[in-house]
């Protein structure tokens, strides 16, 4: 019998953060993932990536 669910990931994700936001950037946020096809966890993550990779 075959297995079912979500596959099992490489990188499990065992942290969640969770922030506020106005509803202004909410929106900035959902219209760029939705331009670029990607979620809104995806847009936040690359941003989180752009900041912490800058050198000091």
């Amino acid at each position: 019998m075959a297995k079912t669910g979500r596959p099992k990931s490489d990188n499990v994700k065992k942290k969640v953060l969770s922030i506020r936001v106005e509803d202004s950037m909410y929106r900035r946020i959902c219209d760029y993932a939705g331009k670029h096809k990607m979620t809104v966890t995806e847009v936040v993550l690359q941003g989180l990536e752009k900041i912490l990779n800058r050198p000091e």
